[in-house]
């Protein structure tokens, strides 16, 4: 048992970190597409090579520490969201008795790690004792702290349609329907928030290079940098995991092999965040904060009052 549960481990590590680095390429591919132009083509067939040439480029890069930084805090910073994000996909359920730890409070868990990977950012911009990292640092304190707040009211409409906070039950009670159906409103709420979450486009406001140089992490170099660069696209796996599992029936579907129905409707998810940085325009800092507390929070208790109603009202 012990055995099975570090291959599983060691598996779970090794897919996730290679597929973050290769979606790099599948993203300069698909902007590329997108907007009509050629992508990376040198490196490699079709650019495949080029993320290894990047993690080449950033594991043989200097690694500097600013002499005015707070070095301790500096250095442990990109290693938080590293750690946490990896730490959130022990709870994922890939497909029946694929997960390795199904905790009754597994929903808890989930946004108990997402909140901890603002203290990465936050304290990377504080150590860095830059003007323009500190300003970034302080942008997504004040943007992830608000979005997840509709994060977590957000999926409140699963848990109480299947009655638990297991992922795997959560999974279990959409056999007949997708949660996605009764639950849109929820659905589109989880994903906007989860965007902001991870600071995509057009959420990208803690690191607008037009306004901050690079934000939170234009200090960082070499592998600390990479630590952030790899924690933003697990974020994006992680994410398009827990839209699969909460609101598209997890594993389930027709045919198919359940992994492969996950993969699948994970892998749409990750193309549209990628499509979402070609197409929409980043917003004030003010826009993104007024539609959080003025837009979002109203849908967010309607939608979660209304939801209650309806269990209370079939007798659940």
């Amino acid at each position: 048992m012990i055995l099975r549960t570090l291959i599983f481990i060691v598996g779970l590590l090794f897919i996730t970190l290679t597929l973050a680095g290769w979606l790099t390429w599948v993203e300069r591919r698909l902007l590329a597409v997108w907007q009509d132009r050629l992508g990376p083509n040198r490196v490699g067939p079709f650019g495949t090579l080029q993320a290894l040439a990047d993690a080449i480029k950033l594991f043989t890069k200097e690694d500097w520490v600013p002499p005015f930084a707070d070095k301790s805090v500096f250095v442990i910073a990109p290693a938080i969201i590293l750690i946490a994000v990896l730490m959130s996909f022990v709870i994922v359920p890939f497909a029946p008795g694929l997960l390795l730890a199904n905790l009754n409070i597994g929903l808890l868990f989930f946004l108990a790690m997402s909140s901890l990977s603002v203290y990465s950012i936050v304290l990377g911009g504080w150590a860095s004792n830059s003007k323009y990292a500190l300003l970034g640092g302080l942008r997504a304190a004040a943007q992830m702290i608000t979005y997840e707040v509709f994060l977590g009211l957000s999926v409140m409409g699963p848990v109480l349609l299947a009655g638990s906070f297991r992922l795997t039950d959560i999974v279990e009670a959409q056999q007949e329907l997708w949660f996605v159906v009764p639950q849109f409103l929820g659905f589109v709420l989880f994903l906007i928030a989860g965007v902001a979450e991870t600071r995509r486009l057009p959420f990208d406001l803690p690191e607008a290079e037009t306004e901050l140089a690079a934000g939170f992490h234009t200090e960082y170099s070499g592998m600390k940098f990479g630590m952030f660069f790899i924690g933003e696209y697990l974020g994006m796996i992680l994410l398009s995991a827990m839209i699969t599992t909460l609101y598209l029936g997890g594993w389930h579907g027709p045919f198919l092999p359940p992994i492969v129905w996950f993969l699948l409707k994970s892998s749409f998810f990750l193309v549209l965040f990628i499509l979402l940085r070609a197409s929409l325009p980043r917003p004030r800092l003010d826009q993104l904060m007024s539609f959080g507390w003025k837009v979002l929070l109203p849908l967010a208790l309607a939608n979660l009052l209304a939801t209650g109603a309806v269990v209370l009202m079939r007798g659940g």
